[in-house]
């Protein structure tokens, strides 16, 4: 990841700097430009926000310690109740012999300038709804309840808000698959909005990446139709479905040049490394927050360790338990080897401390932790891709490490403000 901006740059540009098509294998080293904005390199990976932050984590933390190439946010986090009521933003700060800056999402979650901004209708995951879709609106839950939000209302926000990327509105179902019936249904009413959208983007400086739905293409037809007739308009493919790619580009390879955003929440990071083998250039990941929530401190790498000569690999966890009592008095970093600010500062005993005395500082700690572990595993897959290496470091690390990550057996944070996500019946967490 650069720290470069790019100012001269009207809307974002993608290039694609190695392919390495190999074994049937679509991987490739890639460069996101903004304008007046970071640089990413790829593939890369979006911080996930719960209204307007990345939970446990202060703008200046944001700036100071934690490794994201940008956030992902969603449209139903910073609406009011009334649809009519424009989405909530900060007034911008005022400097004398400064012009006032235009509206853009960071006035909402004051993150650094130098951060892209995702912006989506809905959470990732989202919330189940308990009314489904229309013809004319998505249901989305808001901090005061269920609403619907129309296309319209969905364009003006964009407008308003002026994300770096923006993914049209989609009619997703609560649970997949969707039958038959159901998922043309999703691909018509899909179609549909995105005619209405307005094409090129509402707003100049946003960049639209089209939903690719969790259907069958067949049944996406007509929709899959819609974007080949606006190929300049569309920036980007937004995936809810990545196993579709392959077969998606060969029977639309004019679709190949343009970036690649995973939004099928994987969980692992050897579910990553399965999607990138696939084409995937970007990914936006909340497993993050709930690993840290759970308490655990990532620990893997990539490409992963070698073994000690004469050894026989076993497998490692994918992160420790710091409730775990075998850390109340270990003076070892949180992973060895690891130079974030949390490792460099603390150790396992005093977050084991604060984690078994429910002080937030904890979380903050795990959080800044954990992002840094998945930042040097992504700058890992892009120096394997580089050196052509990907494929035995891939192999190395499904051997070397554990399927799943700690189950965590300590308390969760409590559940308020940004991190309350309640479903119709659902008792709330941490309560009390």
């Amino acid at each position: 990841m650069s720290n470069d901006t790019q100012d001269d740059t009207p809307t974002m540009k993608f290039e694609v700097l190695k392919a390495a098509i190999t074994d049937g294998s679509a991987l490739r080293l890639g460069r996101l430009a903004f304008s007046g904005r970071r640089t990413i390199d790829t593939p890369n990976y979006f911080a996930v926000t719960s209204r307007g932050a990345i939970p446990h984590i202060t703008p200046d933390n944001v700036n100071n310690h934690l490794h994201t190439s940008g956030v992902y946010m969603a449209l139903e986090d910073c609406n009011r109740r009334t649809p009519a009521t424009p989405p909530s933003i900060l007034p911008p700060p005022r400097h004398l012999h400064h012009p006032v800056p235009p509206p853009s999402p960071h006035l909402f979650h004051r993150h650094p300038p130098s951060l892209p901004t995702i912006l989506a209708a809905r959470r990732l995951p989202a919330v189940a709804a308990p009314k489904g879709n229309t013809n004319t609106s998505i249901s989305i839950f808001t901090s005061t309840g269920f609403q619907t939000l129309t296309p319209a209302a969905y364009t003006s926000a964009l407008a308003t808000l002026r994300p770096d990327i923006a993914i049209p509105l989609s009619d997703l179902p609560p649970t997949l698959p969707p039958s038959a019936k159901r998922a043309l249904r999703m691909s018509e009413r899909t179609d549909t909005w995105l005619s209405d959208f307005h094409l090129p983007s509402p707003v100049p400086s946003t960049s639209l990446f089209a939903p690719i739905l969790p259907v069958p293409l067949p049944l996406q037809r007509e929709y899959l139709h819609t974007l080949l007739l606006h190929p300049t308009h569309i920036s980007g493919l937004a995936l809810y479905s990545p196993s579709l790619l392959p077969s998606l580009l060969a029977l639309h390879p004019t679709l190949a040049p343009l970036p690649r955003l995973d939004l099928s929440a994987p969980s692992t990071p050897h579910a990553i490394l399965r999607l990138l083998s696939l084409g995937v250039d970007a990914f936006v990941l909340p497993f993050i927050n709930a690993v840290s929530d759970a308490g655990v401190a990532m620990t893997f790498s990539f490409p992963p360790p070698s073994p000690p000569t004469g050894t026989q690999q076993q497998q490692q966890p994918l992160g420790i338990d710091l409730h775990a009592p075998s850390h109340r008095t270990s003076l070892a970093p949180l992973a060895e080897g690891c130079t974030c600010y949390a490792c460099a500062s603390h150790h396992r005993a005093y977050a084991h401390h604060l984690l078994s005395a429910r002080e937030m500082l904890g979380w903050t700690l795990l959080q800044i932790h954990n992002h840094a572990v998945v930042a040097r595993f992504f700058a890992g897959v892009r120096e394997a891709l580089g050196h052509g290496t990907f494929a035995e470091g891939a192999r190395r690390f499904e051997e070397g490490y554990e399927a799943e990550f700690p189950a965590g057996t300590g308390e969760r944070p409590r559940a308020r403000g940004y991190q309350t996500k309640s479903e119709g019946g659902r008792r709330r967490r941490g309560r009390g």
